[in-house]
């Protein structure tokens, strides 16, 4: 395990490469058991290195399926990370997780973690999923992606509200019809609900 980790310490340079440590942790994943992995990814988030930290978030999303204490620790633990760039890995490891157990089974956790206590889970869950309608499921059922994202358009917390405006936007240039129809329907005199159905409608003409 400590040989892993030096491994990576000389492998992954001081400056930021996500790409690096995606395919660092997907190779892991493709060679490694699942409990490996999980093991693994507990140790590196221990780690004073970000993006050591990050593969070790990765491993916990690959691993979440077969051992649920891993997707506790990515929602109760690394959720609380004070680095941004952290957190847009949890919202990988979380699309990861839903991918490897399918869109349409991982509904409940995909609405559980849209209704979090916690903005880093709710936006990781909104950011992971984008584009919303590339996923399969979604991809054939749009309009409860739309559904889905459109419940939480007041959100308290500005971090997630933009993450919700910005996928539903995403949506919007394959199913316009279907996210102006969804827009027109809101009541936009909060300030709140304003900024995502700005965000939202960018790309649609809100006059026809």
């Amino acid at each position: 395990m400590n040989e892993y980790i030096q491994y990576l310490a000389e492998v992954i340079p001081e400056r930021d490469s996500l790409k690096l440590v995606k395919n660092e942790a997907e190779k892991y994943y493709k060679s490694h058991s699942i409990d490996d992995c999980f093991n693994m990814g507990i140790k590196l988030y221990q780690s004073d290195n970000f993006q050591i930290q990050e593969v070790g978030v990765l491993l916990l999303g690959y691993s979440a399926h077969h051992i649920a204490s891993a997707m506790s620790f990515l929602k109760n633990k690394v959720s609380q990370h004070d680095s941004w760039k952290v957190q847009e890995v949890l919202a990988m490891a979380f699309d990861n997780h839903c991918k490897i157990v399918g869109y349409e089974t991982a509904l409940p956790l995909i609405e559980e973690w849209l209704n979090s206590d916690c903005a880093n889970v709710r936006r990781a869950a909104s950011e992971g999923l984008r584009i919303w309608t590339s996923r399969p499921y979604f991809k054939d059922n749009p309009q409860i992606a739309v559904q889905l994202l459109s419940a939480h358009k007041q959100d308290n917390s500005e971090y997630v509200r933009k993450s919700i405006g910005n996928a539903l936007r995403d949506i919007s240039k394959k199913y316009p019809q279907m996210v102006s129809e969804e827009l027109k329907s809101w009541d936009i005199s909060s300030n709140e609900i304003k900024q995502v159905y700005k965000l939202a409608s960018r790309f649609l003409d809100m006059d026809k």
